[in-house]
């Protein structure tokens, strides 16, 4: 038995037609058992994969998400014991840095045929987030804090994304949001923690990304040796730059050229402690739900096995 969680709004509506047109016909033409379970707002994957845990003794759990990095997410933080699932992928995401890491394929049925009959299990490193007042969220590609969660935050309520989503030019309103939240962000300091290390103070920080994967904010490559599978967290801490010239730094980072670069910084780390000197937006995967002055980043290795 398969359980299918479908987020229809993913890729603008366009997931919901290809499970009915694409995904669906496959499994019945298979003689596939499956359970389709489907999104309607924000909470309902959370909701639907605690359920399924819940009501469910198999061993392993079967689980395919058809959706975006986000629908991932937020089925995580419904997960209340990965070590039962067994995770299958349909990307239809406009982002899909998991899937570009993991080397899914992009075609729906092509990613279903994997997960049916070819696909192997991987065990996968997991994040966690912790804030002050104790609330938690997992991640499974990265975390940040500072102007690439502004970016996702300003993203996720633009009427404008969704428009241009629907053209295919999706990117475009990321890169005209990113300039106006490059320009329009006040000088930060920040001090990042590794460990039982020492302090390390980052001045007029733009960003810290907490990667899992090599890849986030659809293709930037800001961890070029992550591994997903080694219970370490890839940091790369921008800083101590100049607004003008990060924009012609951040652009390299597509090929992970970005750490020739004074101010741009990696560091490794299983668990750290980022704090800054007034609050900013935090994502969990793309996903923004508050501000926090310090955030404390932990990695759970190998904590959930996907077909890849």
């Amino acid at each position: 038995m398969y359980h299918i969680i479908i987020n229809p709004a993913s890729r603008s509506g366009k997931a919901s037609k290809i499970w009915q047109k694409q995904i669906e016909p496959a499994l019945q033409r298979e003689d596939i058992s499956y359970r389709a379970y489907f999104s309607q707002k924000a909470g309902d994957v959370a909701r639907i994969a605690r359920s399924i845990l819940n009501a469910c003794e198999e061993i392993p759990l079967r689980l395919i998400i058809l959706g975006g990095d986000g629908t991932v997410n937020e089925a995580l933080q419904g997960m209340t014991d990965t070590s039962r699932i067994l995770l299958g992928y349909i990307p239809t995401g406009s982002s899909n840095d998991l899937a570009r890491d993991l080397g899914l394929p992009k075609n729906p049925l092509a990613a279903l045929d994997l997960i049916l009959h070819s696909g192997l299990p991987m065990s996968m490193d997991l994040g966690t987030v912790t804030y002050p007042d104790g609330e938690m969220r997992r991640f499974a590609v990265s975390c940040g804090i500072g102007f690439d969660a502004a970016v996702c935050e300003e993203a996720l309520r633009s009427k404008i994304k969704r428009t241009m989503n629907r053209l295919g030019l999706g990117k475009l309103t990321y890169l005209g949001i990113a300039l106006r939240q490059l320009f329009a962000s006040r000088a930060v300091s920040a001090t990042l923690t590794v460990g039982d290390g020492s302090p390390v103070s980052i001045g007029n920080m733009l960003f810290v990304a907490c990667m899992l994967h090599r890849f986030e904010g659809g293709g930037f490559m800001f961890a070029p040796d992550a591994s997903a599978d080694d219970g370490i967290l890839n940091l790369c801490a921008v800083g101590d730059l100049s607004k003008l010239f990060i924009l012609f730094a951040l652009p390299t980072a597509f090929k992970g050229k970005h750490y020739r670069f004074r101010g741009i910084t990696p560091y490794e780390a299983s668990v750290l402690t980022i704090e800054t000197t007034q609050p900013l937006w935090v994502h969990t995967d793309g996903e923004v739900y508050r501000r926090s002055r310090r955030i404390e980043v932990s990695c759970e290795r190998r904590a959930i096995r996907i077909l890849r």
